[in-house]
């Protein structure tokens, strides 16, 4: 090997590393534990102006008109929008998770003519506070027209009333896979057939949506500091929707008190506040209330469908078909929608499936629009699992052992589930047996056995999925990173990213000084201004791990080349003799010849002259990766036991357990916190959360008293397995953001069946709250 060849490998051989793989402590809970993060509603501008949106007090309504009047002559109000104000200044709201060509539903910013949910925001008031403008809604006159409403998505096909005109019997859109095999169905030794009913239930994000726009005339820019999870696709949007240049939008992303999809994609009031922000004369606020956010920001969830199961005489699953209805309520974004087919095509989940059919369609109704929650299409696992658990009760069969007799095996990689998504690099039977192994479920039966003698219900359940990650379809294909060497040696690595609670600052910078030698107390991270960072697709889909990984990889691999050489040159050795480590680059073999970061960046940026000729004094790369493989696939079991009071319903969880195979991880403390986080979400959805609207379209869980959420209370301590099954990617690396919503919702419910099964009671119908469970109870005993 040549001399410039084995200076080639060098530099592009990353040093060994140090940080990936460690619990390193996380960098922003300092500013973020101490108060001192910086969110949307710190921002202060000057002059700044506030807005509040007038909603309807009606599921369904005509429009005749508003009178504002009142609202204007109140001292403090610069303006109150209607629809006829600021929806004709649209010029295109396509969102990029779409596409600009794929059709979409109706998205008019203000409501046009018709309210079509309690909550449509039909007029935006613009004044000098928040609180101004709040007592101003009470003086706008809106001349409603009640007219009647479908709130019942499983009714919404036959009801006579249309949300939209142009969808005949309030049919968003549908698709159906091969069909199911009926004969086989007919003829299988056990079939299993069932009706699951999932309830409304929404991310609720501790921070609700908020946005700052400010319009600067003189130079017909506009800045937006924003609560998202993709500033980048935000500007884009923006500039989109108001017809200017791209490059005349910054957004800036501060802080984000969680996002879970709800964030993803810009929402009406968003359009509002953007269209508005040129027609007034300073930057204009929107920061929204719990109860909007619990009346207007999205629904999720909400499915209604029938599975079936065929099993032969050994228990081994012969076919799998579900038939499924989702609710899109009326003003749906597109993400969640487009999502709808993935729980038909992944229902086959992570076991053996010779055959497998689906059909749904997506149906509007007189309320909220679906919005995107972490695993949207999540239902496929709930419906699966629990079919799972009433099969083996049928069969005089362990769940355990139903499910390791079908669970697919490392060996039988890559395998292609009978609907064609391609998996790879997992084992789900492995997550499998090491969440059994950790639960000891030879002893929970034994417990189970005499707690039940002793009249008390004890239940165990488990839940098996395998997720995507990663998907590399459209602009979640690719994402950029920049990585510059200051004149002190200090690293910045500049990324799309953004601190929305998954903790990529922390990782970003371990990644950093693992691909370049460097101590990670020399780097720092700067995202989230779409002004100084390089484009990406934001946190979805549980992307951010392993699309940023790649793409630190992609521009310190470059970063690190120019280092060397420029360390080769001043240590007076060849290329391949240069090792990097805690921020030095030495000659290997001869510690005593070494040269640190900062004295390479001094002479880079202060004496460029002392370089060879025609060598650049450049200490930075920007770089884009583009994803190897179309899926990452991620996979996990939980485990969860619980008592049931058969008195009073109540559910109580004794032991959580979850088995993940995430790949390597960057961060283990990082990672649990993300599954600790969905699986508590979906706990919250399996026993509480219920959006509930009554049978005019009234939304009755509008604030925290109605809305249940789960608390430490609710909640045992999680416990964790890792199965490390490198993906296809740099570093191996597999998302991790959505698991835990998806896999616990069917634990906690399996559980609870699985108690309750002496009494001849399961639930299918979420969530199992105690009034439910108790009902359930009662029905049985007559």
């Amino acid at each position: 090997m040549t001399q410039d060849v084995q200076g080639a490998a060098t530099a592009l051989t990353a040093p060994t590393p140090r940080y990936a793989g460690t619990r390193v402590q996380r960098v922003e809970d300092g500013r973020l534990l101490t108060g001192h993060g910086g969110f949307v509603d710190d921002v202060t501008r000057p002059g700044m102006l506030h807005a509040c949106f007038v909603r309807s007090p009606f599921a369904r309504a005509k429009i005749n008109g508003i009178d504002a009047s009142a609202a204007l002559a109140l001292p403090g109000v610069h303006a109150v929008f209607t629809a006829a104000d600021l929806n004709p200044a649209v010029r295109e709201a396509w969102h990029a998770v779409a596409g600009r060509d794929v059709p979409d539903t109706p998205r008019p910013p203000l409501a046009e003519g018709e309210a079509k949910f309690v909550g449509d925001p039909v007029a935006l008031i613009v004044a000098d506070s928040r609180y101004v403008a709040e007592d101003a809604l009470e003086l706008v006159d809106v001349d409603y027209e009640p007219l009647p409403a479908i709130v019942d998505f499983t009714a919404a096909q036959s009801c006579g009333v249309l949300v939209h005109d142009s969808y005949p019997a309030n049919v968003a859109g549908g698709m159906a896979g091969a069909p199911p095999d009926e004969e086989l169905f007919e003829s299988a030794p056990c079939v299993v057939k069932e009706n699951v009913y999932q309830q409304i239930y929404a991310p609720v994000p501790i921070e609700t949506r908020g946005l700052v726009v400010e319009w600067t005339a003189a130079t017909g820019e506009l800045t937006l500091w924003a609560s998202t999870q993709t500033p980048h696709e935000l500007r884009a949007f923006c500039a989109r929707l108001l017809g200017i240049a791209a490059q005349r939008v910054r957004v800036i992303m501060r802080d984000t008190g969680g996002g879970f999809g709800q964030k993803v994609v810009p929402m009406r009031e968003d359009m509002c506040i953007m269209l508005a922000a040129r027609k007034v004369p300073a930057a204009l606020k929107w920061i929204e209330d719990r109860r909007e956010n619990l009346m207007s920001a999205g629904q999720a969830r909400h499915v209604d469908g029938t599975g079936r199961l065929a099993f032969d005489d050994d228990g081994k699953i012969l076919a799998a078909d579900i038939d499924y209805v989702q609710d899109i309520g009326a003003y749906p974004t597109p993400y969640p929608v487009l999502t709808t087919a993935a729980i038909g095509m992944f229902f086959p989940g992570p076991y053996r499936v010779p055959k497998a059919s689906f059909n749904y369609k997506t149906v509007f109704t007189n309320t909220a629009g679906l919005a995107a929650y972490r695993g949207p299409w999540q239902y496929e696992t709930l419906a699966r699992e629990v079919l799972l658990d009433i099969a083996a009760r049928r069969m005089n069969m362990d769940p355990v052992e139903l499910r390791r007799r079908n669970l697919l095996r490392r060996d039988e990689m890559p395998y292609f589930n009978p609907n064609g998504m391609p998996y790879d690099h997992v084992a789900p039977i492995e997550t499998f047996e090491q969440a059994v192994k950790l639960l000891d479920h030879e002893g929970f039966r034994k417990e189970q056995a005499e707690a039940l003698a002793q009249g008390r219900y004890l239940g165990l359940g488990f839940s098996a999925y395998i997720e995507p990650t990663g998907a590399a379809t459209g602009h979640l294909a690719t994402e950029g990173c920049t990585m510059r060497m200051e004149p002190t040696g200090k690293i910045n690595v500049y990324v799309n990213g953004g601190s929305s609670g998954n903790s990529l600052e922390t990782t970003v910078i371990q990644l950093t000084a693992d691909v370049l030698g460097a101590d990670i107390e020399d780097v720092c991270t700067i995202q989230g201004d779409t002004a100084i960072t390089p484009y990406g697709a934001g946190t979805q889909g549980s992307r951010s791990g392993p699309m940023t990984a790649g793409a630190v990889n992609e521009a310190g691999t470059i970063l690190r080349r120019k280092i060397v050489a420029l360390a080769a040159h001043h240590l007076k050795v060849a290329e391949s003799e240069v090792e990097l480590a805690q921020s030095t680059a030495a000659v290997r073999g001869d510690p005593s010849k070494q040269v640190s970061f900062g004295e390479l960046a001094y002479l880079a940026h202060y004496s460029p002259q002392m370089l060879p000729p025609g060598t650049s004094p450049e200490l930075e790369a920007t770089a884009r990766f583009v994803a190897t493989a179309p899926i990452l696939w991620s996979n996990a079991t939980h485990a969860c036991t619980c008592e049931v009071d058969v008195a009073t319903g109540k559910v109580t969880l004794l032991r959580y357990i979850v088995s993940e195979d995430v790949g390597p991880m960057i961060n283990p403390s990082i990672v649990e916190g993300q599954i600790a986080g969905g699986t508590v979400q979906g706990i919250g959805g399996a026993l509480m959360e219920d959006m509930v609207y009554d049978d005019d379209g009234n939304p009755l869980a509008t604030t925290f008293v109605d809305y249940l959420l789960p608390t430490a209370t609710e909640v045992p301590p999680i416990e964790f397995g890792h199965v490390e099954i490198p993906g296809p990617g740099p570093g191996g690396y597999k998302g991790a953001g959505e698991g835990g919503a998806i896999g616990s919702v069917p634990a906690v419910i399996n559980a609870v069946n699985d108690a309750l099964a002496p009494l001849g009671v399961t639930v299918t119908r979420l969530p199992a709250t105690p009034a439910s469970v108790a009902a359930l109870l009662n029905e049985a005993a007559r």
